[in-house]
């Protein structure tokens, strides 16, 4: 008979908390009981010795700002209005809004995103709630922060299909704007730095998406709205099934590029993701972890948009994730991609895959 013995601290001191018998019929609410516990006497997580990872945590009302573009509700109103905007776009009809819906999530629902006359996008749009967490944004890092990536879908011609001085004279010609930006920036000409300065910081705002949600609660020290269950799956996301080997802090991500091992290398979805940006053969086909606040409204997932079933996506991870072999073609090639080591079979039984599946709901 198994028995797990669960770590508790209490004013600094290390307490022996009462055993859970894993064949005992109370199990799951035994475990249930340690996460009603404030933060700090969670029992720690599994992970492996090279990970150095964060606890989860509440989330402030906006994401840190840096000293260059500081924190103000009226820029964050004026970065609001900018991307509801579909002046912001070539042909006047396409917002950043547009791919980023606030009932989504701030994504889509979309495999991927249409743009400029109906073009259809490579990778899937992104959730930006905890855009402002991100040192590199894009599926593949080449963003940057938010003040970096702020011009990039504007210019792209698959996107939003403007240049920076075209739009720049649609905005300085607009009296409205020129008066907003002039309350937040000062008298003179709208600049792409303003824009972007504006736009990000909006975007800052968006993790107050996730105040109401049964997780954000329970960090805040509110366990009211959590099943057992749901308990018993946060216990099994930090252990048994390894999530937290790359979804921890408050943002639930690691912001480092993992290979899941859909890459899909030398097929129709081909997609050689970081390494586009480094060109570097052990990032072939590794992509930014997403964050997984309010991942069940961000569906389909993967930087493909091809999973648009969580059981699914769930069996996927259970069994380890694709592992791709070299056809005889390609033994020798240095670009064949290597799923990564972080992803192993988890061996995890119905009843444990459905508490996981419960604990994503309260995300």
């Amino acid at each position: 008979m198994k028995t797990l013995f669960l770590g508790l601290t209490l004013g600094g001191l290390a307490l022996s908390a009462n055993a859970c018998d894993e064949q005992a019929a109370d199990y799951t609410t035994c475990i249930a009981q340690q996460y009603r516990q404030p933060v700090a006497q969670w029992p720690a997580p599994q992970v492996d010795a090279d990970v150095q990872w964060q606890e989860m945590a509440a989330l402030p009302a906006h994401a840190p700002a840096p000293p260059e573009n500081t924190f103000s509700e009226a820029k964050a109103g004026l970065g609001k209005k900018l991307f509801n905007d579909p002046k912001l776009s070539r042909s006047g009809q396409i917002a950043c809004a547009s791919c980023h819906e606030a009932d989504m999530a701030f994504a889509d629902g979309r495999r991927v995103s249409f743009g400029h006359d109906r073009q259809s996008g490579r990778r899937n749009a992104p959730s930006l709630v905890m855009s402002g967490y991100s040192p590199a944004l894009f599926w593949d890092g080449r963003g940057g922060n938010l003040e970096q990536q702020a011009m990039h879908p504007i210019v792209d011609p698959v996107e939003m299909a403007f240049d920076i001085p075209q739009l720049l004279q649609r905005l300085n010609t607009d009296s409205a704007y020129r008066e907003e930006f002039a309350q937040v920036f000062g008298p003179g000409p709208i600049t792409t730095q303003q824009t972007a300065q504006a736009l990000a910081t909006f975007q800052r705002t968006l993790v107050s998406a996730t105040r109401n949600t049964a997780f954000e609660q329970l960090l805040r020290g509110r366990p009211q709205r959590m099943s057992d269950e749901q308990l018993y799956g946060l216990h099994l996301f930090r252990t048994k099934a390894r999530c937290m080997n790359c979804h921890f802090g408050p943002a639930l991500s690691d912001e480092q590029f993992h290979n899941v091992g859909l890459s899909y290398y030398g097929r129709k979805y081909e997609d050689l993701g970081r390494y586009e940006v480094t060109r570097k053969p052990e990032d072939v086909g590794a992509f930014r972890t997403p964050s997984l606040r309010l991942v069940m409204k961000t569906a389909p997932w993967m930087h493909n948009g091809l999973f648009v079933n969580m059981e699914g996506t769930l069996a996927f991870y259970n069994m380890g994730m694709p592992r791709p072999r070299p056809s005889a073609q390609q033994v020798n090639d240095p670009l064949f991609p290597r799923t990564s080591d972080r992803l192993k079979a988890l061996n995890m039984d119905k009843d444990e895959l459905r508490a996981l599946r419960s604990f994503l709901d309260t995300l």
